[in-house]
């Protein structure tokens, strides 16, 4: 039986580079078709942004010693900046903030909390992304503060559960942040 042959990382590498450049040249075309057919309107601008930010997700995914919670913060933040300037192309409506970062913020708690329930044992290695998502979450209450959101319910829901989700994980994961400290401190 014939095995396919493995990729070596000199061939990934170079499968990337060739896959990024075939992404450019659409990019450019994109935009010259967008400049010819519909001026006025700047879609290629988003397509091109979706496209940078699939490149970014794959080439961060490509790493071998990726921590799954630092991928969830990432995708978080980066999906968020994503549709804030998709939000901003299109005149800005608001909708970015007032709907989907709070849901990405309460995808991303979800995420954790299982993350943190099947594998609590490994709760310090996720602990700082906690943290971050939790202050990102935060974030969308002082954008209801600044009046920057207009529908402020599903902001408000997403820092509820971003404070209780970590709330439950300090509760599930007590024990074993209390066995650490422990062993790092000779206590």
């Amino acid at each position: 039986m014939l095995y396919p042959q493995k990729l070596t990382s000199k061939k990934s590498d170079t499968l990337i580079r060739i896959f990024i450049g075939i992404s450019v040249v659409i990019a450019i075309v994109l935009v010259i078709i967008n400049k010819i057919t519909t001026p006025d309107l700047h879609w290629a601008a988003l397509v091109n942004a979706g496209m940078i930010y699939a490149w970014v997700t794959v080439i961060y995914a490509i790493h071998k010693h990726t921590n799954i919670a630092a991928h969830v913060m990432l995708q978080t933040i980066g999906v968020s900046c994503l549709t804030v300037y998709i939000d901003y192309k299109l005149g800005f409506q608001g909708w970015s903030f007032d709907i989907s970062i709070p849901i990405m913020v309460i995808i991303a708690n979800i995420t954790m909390l299982v993350l943190t329930i099947i594998s609590h044992k490994k709760f310090l290695r996720y602990a700082i992304y906690q943290l971050i998502i939790c202050a990102f979450s935060l974030g969308t209450l002082f954008w209801v503060y600044e009046g920057i959101v207009h529908q402020k319910t599903l902001s408000y829901i997403a820092s509820s559960i971003s404070l209780i989700n970590f709330i439950v994980t300090l509760c599930l994961c007590a024990k074993d942040v209390k066995e650490e400290i422990i062993r790092k401190f000779h206590l």
